[in-house]
């Protein structure tokens, strides 16, 4: 196997001086400490600093433009393009990097369901980059890597320095493209790992939607009579907390697919936020931490005891650790077509219903939509809350046209009968500064309530602004904060800050307003 992959290397044009190949959890470890890369924690897990750059570099992501793509991406201010001879320049420069190094490999694939799993390779200079990949990728067995051959192949070299950065259309020395059409992805400049993460989860949601599957930026969890709940949603809104449930089986934490056989994960493992993290109100998450897993960014005492609260590296945080450290999991990664469609959003501005059900038409003005804030930390600039619109709750990673994911999500939701659902996980009382993000066990408990079908023979009513279903009560539920205006001590405030929504919500759908008829499901 080794002398197949050295053989490989070669023939890209890649001579290292030493390469680690495919090892096992503890190898990594001992790699990460022995070489500097990262130190112990108390309970023995590893932890390690990702540089300057703590996030993603969106403004840093570019997809070639080819004969094949350009007809195909959506391109703009997301979907940046970069011609092929300038990716041949990055390529050579990457390459010529990692020779004379050490280089740390990781073979597997990305995709549960094996007619439409991806076999990538991972080729990286820092061990713990090697050791993410192990962690959030499905892991070969050994028959399995015998054979290995990639079909698609992410290059990081953080260290590549490019001094003519402006000339080859590049924003700064960062650089994360995607060459769909060569199968490949190059990184530079950034030693983040979820750059590793993101690049695969794009080029899926590139490739299966021309084989009819619906990628989706989502978590998915099944209960006990196998119904099966996605949840969309952007980083910090919930995905992975709320979809770790100790009464229903984690599919997976955030990156999915929907065939005409049902869902399946992308992933082998899960990417947590750790900021604040609380054993009490989400114990799965805590108790995950433990060797094996991989701390990004936090801080120790002088005894190792990691304090979740400091944010002082940064707000983004994270640990990753192989999905069968959750206890309950779906060992397949794979689950029947959903009951339930749940778009989580994180409202800053306070006045969107903690729950309500959508109608079909509803459903697709709001994933068309994808309102959100994004939190602090989740990218380079962000601090605070900001007001987004992210098409199909995941614009920074679909390189098609919303419309081609749009128009999958419809169809399936018609043809399975899945009820959709929009779950604030953001401010109420008042708008970020003024007002207190909904309670965790508030948000569990009303979740709870649409998956075991407490909700079925409720009455709903109209929300005033957003048209949106809201239920008259939840059991366990104070049924006050339904109605977000009455959580708000200053109700005028309120008003203006619904309609300043309002006007953001029709102004962004204006680009979608020639498919299909949606505009009226959403607000006058």
């Amino acid at each position: 196997m080794q002398r197949v992959m050295i053989q490989q290397l070669k023939e890209m044009g890649i001579n290292p001086s030493a390469t680690y190949c495919n090892l096992s959890l503890d190898e990594w470890k001992e790699l990460e400490l022995s070489r500097g890369e990262g130190r112990l924690s108390s309970n023995g897990t590893v932890i390690v600093n990702t540089g300057i750059y703590t996030g993603r570099s969106p403004k840093d992501r570019f997809i070639v433009k080819s004969n094949n793509t350009k007809d195909l991406v959506d391109w703009g201010d997301i979907n940046l393009p970069l011609s092929e001879e300038a990716f041949d320049t990055l390529e050579n420069a990457v390459k010529k990097e990692m020779n004379d190094k050490d280089l740390f490999i990781f073979d597997g694939f990305a995709g549960a369901d094996k007619r439409y799993q991806l076999p990538i390779r991972v080729l990286t200079l820092k061990s713990w980059q090697g050791h993410f990949s192990h962690n959030m990728f499905i892991r070969p067995n050994n028959k399995e890597l015998e054979n290995f051959k990639p079909e698609f192949t992410i290059l990081n070299a953080h260290s590549t320095e490019i001094e003519n950065w402006k000339e080859l259309g590049l924003n700064s020395k960062v650089f994360i493209v995607l060459n769909l059409e060569k199968k490949m992805a190059i990184i530079g400049g950034t030693e983040y790992g979820g750059e590793i993460k993101k690049s695969v989860f794009s080029a899926l949601n590139f490739y299966l939607p021309l084989k009819g599957v619906m990628p989706m930026h989502c978590s998915a969890n099944i209960g006990k009579n196998e119904d099966s709940a996605l949840f969309f949603g952007l980083s910090g809104t919930g995905k992975t907390t709320l979809s770790t449930d100790p009464d229903r089986r984690l599919v997976g934490d955030d990156e999915h697919g929907w065939s005409d056989d049902g869902i399946f994960n992308f992933e082998g493992g899960c990417y947590a936020k750790t900021i604040n993290l609380d054993p009490a109100k989400e114990p799965d998450i805590y108790n995950a931490i433990r060797p094996g897993a991989l701390l990004e960014n936090v801080i120790t005492d002088d005894n190792g005891v990691v304090d979740y609260s400091d944010g002082s590296i940064t707000e983004n945080t994270r640990v990753s650790y192989p999905i069968n450290y959750i206890d309950n999991i779906e060992p397949s990664e794979t689950g029947g077509h959903p009951k339930h469609v749940i778009f989580l959003t994180c409202d800053a501005f306070g006045v969107l219903p903690p729950v309500a059900k959508l109608t079909p038409e509803m459903a697709m003005y709001h994933f068309l939509s994808g309102y959100t804030a994004k939190v602090a930390g989740t990218e380079r600039g962000i601090t605070e809350p900001v007001a987004t619109f992210s098409t199909c709750f995941g614009a920074p990673f679909m390189p098609q046209f919303p419309t081609t994911y749009a128009e999958l999500l419809g169809e399936k939701l018609k043809k399975h009968g899945a009820q959709a659902w929009l779950v604030n996980t953001g401010w109420s009382g008042g708008s970020y500064g003024i007002g207190n993000r909904i309670d965790l066990p508030v948000t569990r408990r009303m979740l709870t309530a649409i998956l075991n079908g407490e909700l079925e023979n409720s009455k709903f009513v109209p929300d005033s602004n957003f048209k949106i279903l809201v239920p008259e009560d939840v059991p366990g539920v104070d049924s006050e904060i339904l109605n977000p205006r009455n959580t708000w001590k200053d109700k005028e405030a309120y008003d203006t800050k619904a309609k300043e929504l309002i006007e953001l919500f029709k102004n962004n759908f204006v680009k979608y307003e020639s498919f299909g008829d949606y505009s009226k499901a959403g607000p006058d």
